[in-house]
């Protein structure tokens, strides 16, 4: 099997540089079933476009960096993949059930999240003074879920798993959780980013002015006090 690695216009990259991985040899298969228009966009002179990012040092060695499709984009031009930094959220949120990140040239990171309501609820209990269904109870809420994605930031318990200024600078709480019955999970239970992000456009663009870009903007207060009855 050959290896390469080639840029958005499909133009094989030079050792050491980031791309898309490409394979091709008697492995690959000659299309989807039924669907040339997939085809032809996956398999181009033979090539497979396999849709990761990566790099080939130059000893030879394949390395993998996250998927190339998904990749967002700094203000400043510079690519990242969100697979892994959205992982992390997850893992060390036990108040967040999912997590997308966004960023398409703008002037900081947005994540969308579904929270776990019951883990919120749990939490919420330290907090005897505050009355439910308050503002002040939603805020709290909120207070919760943003001190957990901190961990990732400096001083935090996982601080420099990911660079930081890829990190989301404002979070958007999600009326829904993704599914595939709302068609925002596929079939292998994967986000479809594309449908996810389309379908929140007015809240990305939201979160992205200087009122959606406090936590405890009256968007998310809304949600989480409909959510946390």
């Amino acid at each position: 099997m050959e290896c390469q690695i080639r840029d958005e216009n499909n133009k094989e990259l030079p050792c050491g540089q980031k791309g898309e991985i490409c394979v091709k040899g008697g492995n690959v298969m000659k299309g989807y079933w039924r669907n040339e228009e997939a085809t032809a966009v996956t398999i181009i002179d033979g090539w497979l476009h396999t849709g990761d990012m990566g790099y080939i040092d130059k000893d030879g060695f394949l390395f993998v960096l996250g998927r190339f499709k998904s990749l967002l984009i700094s203000a400043d031009g510079e690519k990242y993949s969100p697979e892994g930094i959205e992982e992390s959220i997850i893992d060390l949120s036990p108040t967040i059930d999912q997590c997308i990140l966004h960023n398409n040239q703008c002037a900081y990171t947005v994540a969308l999240i579904a929270p776990n309501y019951n883990a919120i609820k749990a939490k919420l209990k330290h907090h005897h003074h505050i009355a439910p269904g308050t503002e002040e109870y939603a805020k709290q809420a909120l207070d919760i879920i943003w001190k957990e994605m901190c961990q990732l930031r400096k001083g935090g318990s996982a601080e420099g798993l990911h660079p930081e200024r890829w990190l989301p600078a404002t979070v958007g709480i999600l009326p829904e959780p993704f599914t595939e019955q709302n068609k925002m999970l596929n079939s292998t239970m994967k986000m479809v980013r594309n449908r996810i992000t389309d379908h929140y456009n007015d809240l990305i663009n939201y979160l992205l002015t200087p009122e959606g870009k406090d936590i405890a903007n009256p968007r998310n207060i809304k949600v989480i006090l409909e959510n946390l009855k």
